[in-house]
């Protein structure tokens, strides 16, 4: 790889464009998508009009949605026209929404108006939505045509079908009526009707239904692709699989963010990166900022706790010791809950209608967590400091503290999630803020219902 990175740069840097040509259409495509990175954003633009049109097309599709629209601004009108018409409708759908409305207009006009008017009908349903996600390009066989019929009309097809794994059946009204697989229509004799080799039980999904869910039955069904039907059940396109893998990686890119307290100031997921890492300063501190200053009003709340209880650290110098244990471990496992609530809830695996069940679970959890981490920190603490119910208090403290922590984990994006707020963002600053109030209440609370126990002599 380095070779050919140094022979690249050296003949881009000769002007020897012949054998440069050469060079890139004979390198692998995920090796050129690895050297793009080596280069500018003028150099690419360079190197990419070197590519033959298969490769190109390749490579251009293989891109993150925010370089897309980087590198098409960066090419000659007639470049950009040509690498925008070779991308799949879905594909198009998803670059127009991150260009300026003049880019669009003049993209989309520059079409012909079948491919004009498959990219306008995917741009007519909501965003997020698998209207939106949906490709067009599918095989559609009616019910009464023979399986002979229905291969001659395969092999006539043209390239740009995304799958022929999964055929679809409609009637005459274009009404999703049935499935097979190209095998089962392979392997049935040449005159058997389509109605009678094809499935009618079909899973579907609507134009409306949001584009998470539709990656998750995907993903769950382990289907190759899932049709997608308008109100009037009529069959308008198909979900591939790896657009709903790409879909599965955006959501779990967003939500990383959101649990480090990164929330979103505009619907364009895949931007949020390139914003974070090039934007301005001020557009940065928007969108960290927030979350913080809820953390630090809790800081404040947890302050005005251990003020409270002054009197009994002067008292007995040795409770201060184990604040920072009690509200460390009660933060740490918070944590964990609300990441487990939420990679659970991504994945399908919390079913919200049988909440109270997994938070019971959890709580039982947390309670065996608090007795184990309660006893080990009780008896480190009572050897330490040489006062052994100051280790009852501790270990007590721990108990609560952590049972109480794994329940506001799972509670709390519930409650936000039912509110119609974002789960993922909000939960770890209030989860932090009413754990760190809650466990000092505990724990000085302990400390002061056995002081006459601690005090020495």
């Amino acid at each position: 790889m380095e070779i050919l990175l140094s022979k690249i740069k050296q003949l881009l840097l000769d002007k020897q464009m012949e054998e440069l040509k050469v060079l890139l259409n004979e390198a692998s495509v995920i090796d050129v998508l690895d050297l793009f990175e080596e280069f500018s954003l003028s150099e690419i633009a360079v190197l990419f009009r070197l590519l033959n049109k298969e490769n190109s097309l390749e490579v251009f599709e293989s891109l993150d949605v925010h370089y897309q629209e980087k590198l098409l601004l960066s090419f000659t009108e007639e470049k950009a026209i040509e690498a925008f018409s070779d991308l799949a409708p879905d594909d198009r759908v998803r670059l127009l929404d991150e260009l300026p409305a003049r880019v669009t207009k003049k993209l989309l006009y520059s079409l012909n108006s079948e491919e004009r008017k498959k990219t306008a009908v995917l741009m007519g349903y909501a965003p997020q939505t698998a209207g939106r996600l949906m490709t067009p390009e599918y095989v559609r066989l009616k019910e009464n045509i023979t399986a002979e019929d229905a291969l001659i009309k395969i092999r006539n097809l043209p390239d740009s079908i995304e799958t022929l794994y999964t055929l679809y059946v409609t009637d005459q009204s274009r009404k999703l009526i049935g499935v097979l697989s190209l095998k089962d229509l392979v392997l049935a004799k040449p005159d058997q009707l389509i109605k009678d080799i094809m499935e009618t039980q079909v899973v579907k999904i609507s134009t409306d239904t949001d584009q998470e869910e539709a990656a998750n039955i995907l993903y769950d069904g382990g289907f190759l692709a899932v049709p997608v039907v308008d109100r009037e059940e009529r069959l308008v396109g198909i979900v591939t699989f790896d657009d709903a893998m790409s879909i599965m990686e955006q959501e779990a890119t967003e939500d990383i963010y959101n649990k480090a307290g990164l929330i979103r100031t505009d619907k364009k997921e895949s931007n949020q990166s390139a914003r974070l890492i090039e934007g301005s300063y001020l557009g940065t501190l928007k969108v960290r900022i927030p979350f913080l200053l809820v953390t630090m009003v809790g800081g404040f709340l947890a302050g005005n706790v251990i003020h409270a209880f002054e009197e009994t650290m002067i008292t007995l110098t040795a409770v201060a010791v184990f604040i920072p244990v009690v509200m460390d471990m009660g933060g740490n496992v918070g944590t964990q809950s609300s990441t487990i609530f939420n990679r659970a809830l991504i994945l399908g695996q919390i079913n919200i209608n049988r909440f109270w069940r997994h938070i019971t679970r959890e709580m039982g959890v947390g309670f065996f967590m608090g007795l184990i981490m309660g006893a080990a920190a009780g008896t480190i603490a009572a050897i330490w400091q040489g006062i052994p119910m100051l280790g009852l208090v501790v270990g007590l403290a721990l108990i609560f503290t952590i049972t109480l922590a794994t329940i506001l984990g799972f509670f709390i994006p519930y409650i936000l999630m039912k509110m119609g707020l974002d789960q993922a963002a909000g939960a770890d600053p209030i989860i932090t803020t009413v754990k760190d109030v809650t466990g000092l209440l505990i724990y000085f609370l302990l400390v002061r219902l056995f002081m006459i126990y601690l005090l020495p002599g």
